[in-house]
């Protein structure tokens, strides 16, 4: 992009911070910044030593090494407390606006901008694998921007929709949350189940003993669950409906006590473990079917594509259970478009007609921790496809399984509309952000929005 305005006139580079060495402060590590959206994922604490980024809520944390760079690692800063300085990795170069009212903003997304990327990528030097881009570089860019108070605009309706997209994302958070405490509190603990068992060892009759059961359920105390049957209500009807889907005793089984009636299965017997297909580096493309891959999962990687085609099997959909198998192992739900999936990944084909795919994903999500101690690997820790078949699985009665997926499936659902939203959101401010970031059609495009 040509013209006479560099960036430097509107950004300090790497900023001095007051932090003193020795001193314990908030501490971010590349794997922390995400790609492709605003916030970090998560924030650390460690001894400043003296060297590397340090920063305020504010700034623009950008990574300039390989492959960090290429992939779109940036992030501003918005996680430390009030007056708190946070420091980093050394591969960040952190932009502060110099005028914060009007381009704290602005200057995050002009380095999501497609020129300035590609502008810096074109100023990396060294090495193969271990190529950088200095500051100094960065800060020659020069950008047609509009005066401050477009900037400010700009800045602010795109603020407006990462703040829409974050919401969504905590939203789906706590609903995910939700499942997982009526999951534990269910399948793990028990709490109805063992309520009635309780209420009957002291003596309570078989209805105390489903009241106790209701007061599990519900959180709600006896004394609310009265005023709820005094008024007829509906919602007392449920909660007793529920409640009577509980058995009222133990028994013995492969995983130790469980309640009465319901059984034990291995994986195996319940879900087909389906492995992804593994591909050269020399095989990936630029257009075509994105591959996901376990960086795709979580907070990084760029999405690479595949014009192979291949058998359906091979391919994953929207809502499909998958499971990444090594390094960073775990449960996912798939929420992107349809896709090939790597072979550090399975697909997880459920029974349904024994359990959902939620169900299992929610079993699978707390037994990740312990199947780590049964992985194998010098380097990176992985599962074999043995260890996950072998798996035991919990499985109520057909009436509790109904009764929890018609609880839990609208949950999902939810997450899954938060998440189609956002990506929508995500798609209208990348088109409109090099509009806006010149101030061209700024007031026509925002009012359009």
């Amino acid at each position: 992009m040509s013209s006479n305005k560099t960036i430097s006139e509107i950004i300090d580079f790497n900023p001095k911070r007051p932090i003193k060495k020795g001193e314990i402060k908030p501490f971010l590590e590349m794997a922390a910044l995400p790609v492709d959206s605003r916030d970090v994922s998560e924030l650390g604490e460690r001894e400043f030593k003296g060297g590397g980024a340090k920063f305020k809520n504010g700034d623009t944390l950008f990574a300039r090494i390989t492959p960090c760079l290429e992939n779109g690692k940036i992030a501003k800063v918005s996680c430390l407390d009030k007056d708190e300085h946070g420091h980093g990795s050394t591969e960040f170069i952190v932009m502060s606006a110099k005028e914060p009212e009007y381009d704290e903003d602005y200057v995050y997304y002009l380095t999501r901008h497609s020129d300035f990327r590609a502008y810096a990528q074109s100023r990396m030097e060294g090495t193969s694998g271990r190529q950088r881009v200095a500051w100094q570089s960065l800060a020659e860019f020069e950008f047609d921007y509009p005066d401050r108070e477009l900037r400010k605009e700009a800045g602010k309706f795109l603020k407006e929709i990462d703040d829409k997209i974050a919401l969504n994302n905590k939203t789906s958070q706590t609903l995910e949350q939700i499942a997982q405490a009526l999951f534990k509190s269910w399948f793990v603990d028990f709490d109805p189940v063992k309520a009635k068992i309780e209420t009957l060892a002291q003596g309570g009759s078989a209805a105390d003993a489903e009241l106790a059961a209701m007061s599990a359920i519900s959180a709600k105390t006896l004394d609310e669950l009265h005023g709820l049957k005094a008024n007829n209500s509906e919602a007392f009807n449920k909660l007793a409906q529920t409640a009577a889907l509980f058995p009222a005793a133990m028994q013995d089984s492969e995983l130790g006590e469980i309640p009465e009636g319901w059984e034990v299965k291995q994986l195996s017997e319940i879900c087909q473990v389906i492995n992804g297909r593994a591909y050269k580096n020399t095989e990936f493309k630029t257009e075509g079917t994105p591959i996901v891959r376990i960086q795709n999962l979580s907070n990084g990687g760029k999405t690479v594509y595949s014009d192979l085609e291949l058998p359906p099997e091979k391919y994953i959909d929207r809502e499909d259970f998958i499971y990444a198998w090594s390094a960073t192992f775990g449960p996912h739900i798939w929420r992107g478009p349809k896709s090939i999936y790597h072979y550090h990944i399975w697909k997880m084909e459920v029974d349904e007609s024994v359990i959902s795919r939620y169900f299992l994903y929610l079993s699978m999500f707390r037994k990740t921790e312990a199947m780590k101690n049964a992985g194998t690997g010098s380097i990176f820790t992985h599962l074999t496809k043995k260890i996950m078949e072998s798996q035991h699985v919990l499985i109520g009665d057909h009436a509790i399984n109904k009764k929890f997926s018609d609880i839990i499936v609208p949950i999902f659902d939810q997450i899954s509309s938060l998440k189609n939203e956002s990506t929508h959101l995500a798609d209208i401010r990348d088109a409109l952000l090099p509009k806006l970031l010149t101030g061209d059609g700024l007031t026509s495009e925002v009012a359009n929005v």
